[in-house]
């Protein structure tokens, strides 16, 4: 079983606080958690995401993502507002677990205003080791 520190794709963008963010079209990002996180998560059983039109604040709370083993707060890596909810992780949380970076994407946002600087891949993998 390879490492989780392996699998970081590097055309994602990342925060220290394990969440990944993929650059879309019209200032819109999509957001999900790490390989790593999931790692340490174990088997994720419920996902708590906001609504949509809910306004995010970058590094604030936007939801949880509650496993077998604890509870863990979702913390926005951008501000913005929220475009889309993945609605299968209601009645399929496991895909964040079986594949964090595609099918376990977990919200959309428009961005707006300017945000923090996120970590390239490499900066990521360098915070995990």
């Amino acid at each position: 079983m390879g490492s989780a520190t392996t699998n970081c794709p590097s055309d994602l963008s990342y925060t220290s606080e394990h969440e990944w963010v993929r650059r879309l079209d019209n200032h819109q990002v999509e957001v999900g958690i790490t390989s790593y996180a999931v790692d340490q998560l174990g088997d994720v059983v419920f996902v708590d995401l906001p609504q949509v039109g809910a306004t995010l604040q970058a590094g604030r709370p936007f939801g949880t993502v509650e496993s077998v083993k604890s509870l863990s707060d979702l913390f926005a890596p951008v501000s913005g507002t929220v475009l889309e909810v993945n609605q299968e992780l209601r009645i399929a949380p496991e895909l964040v677990n079986e594949d964090p970076y595609g099918a376990g994407w977990m919200i959309r946002i428009q961005v707006s205003g300017e945000n923090e600087p996120l970590l390239t891949a490499q900066e990521y993998l360098a915070l995990l080791s």
